[in-house]
């Protein structure tokens, strides 16, 4: 009997740990929290409080009161007005939709064009090899890269450029033989690597001498660099310049030989 009542227990048991447990469901509406009334406020009733209006006339007067932008273009010059509206011109056309489709790629290909064009003119190339032929040059029967004018026979030297109708040359030769001129007075010092605008810088700022070399310069650079073909009634109006130059130059002793 006793044993009989051990297993009724443990069934008992077993029934009661196998039951489901009855969990509250999701959709199941909350109690509601119970609620207290509030005591009455017995305290007095609040007063209220206006700012002093002489500080406010302060405060509205301060600047950083004042959120409203003025408006400056009364304040502004015509100039001014002018390149605000074109800076927002600019600014719409880079924003349109033209800009995104076609005229932003001609910009990108004019930058490019213009980036090779330094890079080329720093390099020293020459366009017109490059892109056709290059400009006939005059045969010249002069060594120009290892002249020195102290050791140079003008006169032979320009009688055979003459001679042989090279007018180009025979303008250059009269040009260094003032540079000759010059150096023998003092009023230069020649050197094989100087430019012929620091010889103008040593002559004296004022007075004949420098305005007659800095045109008979003009003309020289625009003869030899500028491989102008001269005839030989322009090339005598070139070289009387250099002879008048020459005895302006030589002084005194000189103009009375001449």
């Amino acid at each position: 009997m006793a044993a009989f009542s051990s297993w009724l227990r443990a069934l008992l048991l077993l029934l009661v740990l196998a039951a489901p447990c009855r969990a509250a469901r999701p959709d199941a509406p909350a109690r509601p929290a119970a609620t207290w009334p509030l005591p009455p406020d017995a305290g007095p009733a609040p007063q209220q409080r206006r700012p002093d209006a002489a500080r406010l006339r302060e405060l509205r007067g301060q600047r950083e009161f004042q959120y409203v932008e003025p408006d400056t273009r009364a304040e502004q010059s015509a100039w001014s007005l002018f390149w605000a509206r074109v800076w927002q011109t600019v600014i719409e056309w880079l924003n349109s939709r033209s800009y995104s489709h076609f005229w932003r790629w001609v910009f990108y290909a004019l930058f490019l064009g213009a980036g090779v064009f330094v890079v080329l003119k720093l390099l020293q190339i020459d366009f017109t090899a490059l892109f056709g032929r290059s400009p006939r040059r005059a045969p010249l029967a002069y060594d120009t890269a290892a002249e020195n004018i102290h050791e140079v026979d003008f006169a032979t030297r320009l009688a055979e450029a003459e001679a042989a109708g090279n007018w180009r040359l025979a303008v250059r030769l009269g040009y260094l033989q003032l540079l000759k001129t010059l150096s023998d007075r003092g009023l230069i010092n020649w050197q094989p690597d100087k430019t012929n605008h620091a010889y103008l810088a040593e002559l004296p700022p004022t007075g004949a001498i420098r305005d007659d070399f800095r045109e008979i310069t003009r003309q020289f650079e625009f003869v030899w660099y500028g491989e102008l073909a001269l005839s030989e009634p322009l090339y005598e109006r070139v070289r009387a310049g250099q002879r008048a130059f020459q005895t302006l130059v030589a002084g005194p002793a000189a103009r009375r030989a001449a």
